[in-house]
């Protein structure tokens, strides 16, 4: 495996592509033929016990996945702000958003550290080839988001997606569980950053509603938000081939723990005072965000001079 280590561009980006294919249809065929046992199967406990035996097969596909990623390359990993979590607890996290890679790094930073992390996904990504069903097993909650122009066309559908929202976090309810929710909804990219005409100089504008609906459809469940903060300092190029290359080698990840208080909790939709308040809330938290990725990649610049943000 220290062979593996020194590979670089495409041939370890082959290797590891085919690794990840492996790795995921060899834990698949147990996934599948669980969630069919729990699809059949009559009474709620029955497959509340199904969905720990699902969780378990999905922590053991990311640990194989993790093994992989340490004996295939050299990241420098720079985390704070993980100890002290709780693998039975519930959470939800809220993190910045670049690229795919965002995802098996959140996977190697939380893993056993809190409960497997489901995310919400647009509707489309349940026709991934094999993946999508894996995550439709998993009781990821698939969202269809509509666009500002169709709701302008079709009004009846405002609020749509955040119903869905509700009712998915109604499955969570019962097994400990940490809801990851990227809260601007889209990766970054300067192109957006300018349509939006973000007032971050890292971050898009974060969306409130989805993040509220969470915390109020799952009560006093969740007891701690996480919020995450992931920077890759030392390279321009965050795709996901570009990690798989070996060319993504410095990651930096802060958390910080925010216990969930009464003022986290209302009506969004129908509470004018508390929809604003909230909306204060989540913009207050991209700032302070916003800055720590500017401490982050300043701090890189020393190390890094040819760092570009």
């Amino acid at each position: 495996m220290k062979m593996m280590t020194r590979l670089q561009g495409p041939v370890l980006g082959g290797i590891s592509m085919a690794f990840l294919a492996m790795n995921t249809i060899f834990w698949s065929i147990p996934l599948f033929a669980v969630a069919f046992l729990k699809l059949i199967t009559p009474g709620r406990k029955a497959r509340g016990a199904y969905n720990t035996v699902l969780n378990n097969i999905a922590l053991n596909w990311i640990a194989c996945n993790n093994f992989g990623l340490r004996h295939t390359r050299t990241i420098n990993w720079d985390v704070e702000g993980t100890d002290g979590l709780d693998p039975n607890g519930w959470y939800l996290v809220l993190c910045n958003h670049q690229s795919w890679v965002d995802i098996p790094v959140l996977q190697k930073v939380f893993h056993r550290r809190i409960p497997f992390l489901k995310f919400f996904l647009k509707k489309e990504l349940i026709w991934v080839p094999i993946l999508g069903l894996d995550w439709w097993a998993l009781d990821f909650p698939f969202m269809k988001r509509y666009s500002k122009a169709f709701l302008e066309k079709n009004p009846h559908l405002r609020g749509k997606d955040l119903e869905i929202t509700k009712r998915a976090c109604e499955k969570f309810k019962n097994t400990p569980i940490s809801i990851m929710n990227f809260a601007e909804g889209t990766r970054f990219t300067p192109e957006k950053h300018q349509a939006q005409r973000s007032p971050y100089a890292n971050l898009l504008r974060p969306k409130a509603g989805g993040t509220s609906f969470v915390l109020s459809a799952m009560g006093n469940q969740i007891s701690h938000i996480l919020n995450v903060t992931i920077v890759y300092p030392d390279c321009e190029d965050k795709s996901f081939w570009a990690f798989l290359c070996g060319r993504v080698t410095h990651v930096v990840v802060r958390v910080e723990t925010i216990p969930v208080t009464d003022d986290l909790l209302g009506n969004y939709m129908e509470d004018d005072e508390f929809r604003e308040g909230f909306q204060r809330w989540i913009s207050d938290l991209w700032t302070q965000k916003d800055l720590c990725i500017e401490k982050i990649l300043t701090r890189a610049n020393a190390r890094y001079p040819f760092v570009s943000k």
